[in-house]
């Protein structure tokens, strides 16, 4: 059976429309670590894996997500395994207007930063604009949610960053962002992806009732060197 690009999405992503951000080779590779901690290998081969390996530096960490089992060679450890899932979007977003939604840029960061660091909607840093778009809704000046996009094959772009400050939920603000990011990257010819834990119901719950269905179920792994 031939894989699906999206089996591995950060190998599909580092080889193509993010290349410019990858460190590594044609056996593995990572985002610099100052924007995104995703690495990859293009297989389960040993020389893969091992070049995988030598990615990571002491004290280094780094993540893994793909489809299947994920295999580590002798070099490295997992320091933490998950399950998740990866949906897609059935086809049917349109990009739409909102007054409450502006576009986030670098001077949002530091306030990007502290919602994600409160929420926790999975690795983001300083540099998460370099790669995508966000956008956000502000309350009174303060950034209270906030959607956008990570990884980019062809043809698919990721929805990712979503997340909603604690004194506005309720007011479906996570809905309403994931909607509009969903809209802006079909408005520009791809299909939206996302992932999410598999603990993570609501979360998919939510995503379902947009217009996004399971395509797999995905491995997860927090990487670092063996010998640290």
């Amino acid at each position: 059976m031939t894989a699906h690009e999206l089996d591995r999405p950060a190998w599909a992503s580092l080889t193509s429309r993010h290349e410019a951000f990858a460190d590594g080779d044609a056996k593995a590779r990572r985002y610099r670590p100052s924007i995104v901690p995703f690495a990859a290998s293009t297989d389960d081969s040993p020389e893969s894996l091992e070049a995988l390996g030598t990615l990571l530096e002491p004290g280094d960490t780094a993540i893994l997500l793909q489809a299947g089992e994920i295999r580590l060679p002798a070099s490295l450890r997992a320091i933490r395994r998950a399950e998740g899932v990866q949906m897609v979007a059935d086809g049917g977003h349109a990009p739409f207007e909102d007054e409450r939604i502006v576009k986030l840029g670098p001077a949002d960061a530091a306030d990007m930063l502290a919602l994600a660091a409160l929420t926790e909607p999975g690795p983001f840093t300083l540099r998460a604009l370099d790669i995508g778009r966000f956008w956000g809704v502000r309350d009174n000046g303060r950034l209270v949610a906030m959607a956008g996009e990570r990884m980019a094959q062809p043809g698919h772009v990721e929805l990712s960053g979503v997340c909603t400050h604690s004194e506005a939920r309720g007011r479906g603000l996570g809905r309403l962002l994931s909607r509009y990011v969903a809209g802006r990257i079909a408005e520009g010819g791809d299909r939206p992806y996302l992932h999410a834990f598999a603990s993570n119901t609501a979360a998919i719950r939510l995503y379902a009732s947009i217009g996004f269905t399971l395509r797999t179920t995905m491995q997860v792994a927090v990487i670092e060197r063996a010998d640290d």
